[in-house]
């Protein structure tokens, strides 16, 4: 007998085609969920990347920790740690791309790379704190703790993308005059967290069609305090002459050609920065600009030593005689033996070199290279450096003609106290002499005015920043540009600067502020772990 399909069976035969297709979308459906909060960490940090400038998108930072907060509420420590390295790397690979515009993508992928995990680490600590009342408060002092261990370790640290850096054009800007660049970093990541909680309230209401009084309140003030405060604040913005103007002159020669190859052009580069100072001179002897009460030259604008060198000091003296203003020329001086010092020199047209100031916090990998037989294992351009440069202990404030300038050399501008001290030390101006030329036409240049007009909020004060290739600039202590340069040309800004004498909060505070946040996150992240502790007791029981 021939078996045949009974009816029974017939059924069962149509359905198992129907019944492998539902399976596959079950499982596609599946993998595209578990791939939404990845792309979503991925996203945030894009975002926040998005809100640094040269763009003057800075309110794109808000949405980036909603999303972010979004990716870490109520999750596992493990988890949150794998989404905010996500976060990190899309926040900080495009962010420090300049660092590999020389030296190749391997530096450039290392630093991203460990920045990245300190992110990692601080999502994982916010998600722990989710769980808590009044947890944007919480996670947003927890984030502050993240960007202060990372501007301080490793090599002393590295506090380049501090939120705070990208909120120049900010309606959050004055806070930066009321606790420096942690209050001001505060307040942006609590209304980016803040919001998370308004929309997560919302949907609350959605569903249940009831209004989450206690969780409306908190989404309420923590996305209405930070902007009140942001606006009460501005007061402490002004640009007015405490101490009368004085009439700065920025210089910016230019360098031969793009690239870590302008070293090797040294005097090239100081023709460039001398020739312009002339033709400044000139210009002003035939009554087209005022005439300068000083001069500020850039960081590397000399890279032959004027003390050992007869033929550099002969080509500074003569510009700086020519323009008849006391001068700071930026340069390097090679003792004998020991290390080298990335100085500014303060030169006077009848006296000459008159002071000095070294550069406090040189640049790892940069202008000395830690460990350097390791690193040379993944990349022989560390033998570039061929000659460490050692620090200096000395704040740099220069009284030229009357003026005291306080000095803050390039990478120095990233870290809190290098700034600060300055203007404890009776600074009315500062200046960010820079050189910038390695990172040819990348954003590395704009992320550092940046830095420099929030500062100028910070302590109220006027901030010059000469820059060998540019950008050079003069901002106003309300953090306006008043004048800036192109990039790679050579030009000499003058403009009359209002000099001030009075401490914001956030100078007189100093590190204060900063420390009461980290006791803060601590605060939050020991609560947390204590009440999952006791949760878990209490189900073992």
């Amino acid at each position: 007998m021939s078996a045949t399909p009974t009816a029974i069976d017939q059924p069962a035969q149509q359905l198992a085609p129907h019944s492998d297709a539902t399976s596959r979308r079950r499982s596609a459906r599946r993998m595209l969920t578990r791939l939404v909060a990845p792309a979503a960490g991925v996203l945030s940090g894009l975002l926040l990347y998005a809100s640094f400038p040269p763009r003057p998108l800075w309110w794109l930072v808000l949405p980036g920790f909603a999303l972010l907060a979004g990716c870490l509420y109520g999750r596992r420590a493990r988890a949150a740690f794998g989404l905010g390295l996500l976060a990190g790397l899309g926040f900080l690979l495009p962010l420090l791309s300049w660092t590999g515009e020389e030296v190749g993508p391997v530096p450039w992928l290392a630093l991203a790379t460990a920045e990245a995990l300190f992110v990692a680490v601080c999502c994982a600590g916010i998600a722990l704190v989710t769980r808590l009342p009044l947890w944007p408060v919480w996670g947003a002092a927890v984030w502050i703790l993240g960007e202060a261990v990372r501007a301080r370790v490793p090599f002393g640290g590295f506090p380049w993308g501090k939120i705070a850096f990208g909120q120049a054009d900010s309606v959050f800007l004055p806070l930066a005059a009321v606790g420096g660049t942690p209050v001001l970093g505060f307040a942006v990541v609590l209304c980016g967290f803040g919001l998370y909680e308004a929309l997560r309230q919302f949907l609350t209401y959605r569903t249940t069609r009831e209004v989450p009084r206690k969780g409306a309140a908190i989404a309420a003030l923590t996305v209405l305090v930070p902007v009140t405060a942001a606006f009460a604040a501005l007061p402490l913005v002004d640009d007015s002459a405490q101490d009368g103007t004085a009439t700065a002159a920025a210089i910016q020669g230019n360098v031969p050609r793009l690239g870590l190859d302008f070293n090797e052009q040294r005097r090239a580069v100081l023709d460039n920065h001398a020739r312009r100072t002339e033709e400044l001179a000139d210009d002003v002897e035939a009554g087209k600009v005022p005439r300068p009460d000083f001069v500020l030259w850039p960081e590397n604008s000399s890279d032959l030593d004027p003390y050992r060198n007869s033929d550099a000091r002969a080509v500074i003296d003569r510009a700086v005689r020519a323009i008849g203003a006391p001068t700071v020329v930026g340069a390097v001086l090679t003792p004998d033996t020991g290390k080298l010092r990335n100085t500014l020199i303060e030169w006077d047209p009848e006296r000459g070199p008159v002071a000095t100031y070294d550069k406090r916090h040189v640049q790892p990998f940069g202008e000395y290279i830690p460990m350097r037989s390791f690193v040379r294992l993944f990349s022989s351009d560390v033998d570039r450096v061929r000659r460490d440069f050692g620090p200096g202990t000395k704040v740099g404030v220069f009284d030229l003609a009357g003026t005291k300038v306080g000095l803050a050399t390039c990478y120095e501008a990233a870290f809190d106290w290098a700034v600060r001290d300055t203007v404890t030390g009776g600074a009315q101006l500062i200046s960010v002499p820079s050189n910038n030329a390695t990172f040819g036409r990348s954003e590395m240049t704009y992320q550092q005015l940046a830095m420099s007009r929030v500062r100028a909020v910070e302590h109220s004060r006027a901030v010059v920043v000469p820059v060998t290739s540019g950008v050079s600039a003069v901002i106003q202590p309300d953090g306006e540009v008043v004048q800036q340069t192109k990039m790679f040309t050579p030009d000499a800004l003058v403009a009359e600067v209002p000099l001030r004498s009075s401490l914001t909060p956030a100078t007189r505070l100093g590190t204060m502020p900063e420390g009461v946040l980290v006791v803060l996150a601590g605060a939050g992240l020991g609560w947390a772990v204590f009440r999952g502790v006791r949760a878990r007791r209490g189900t073992s029981a």
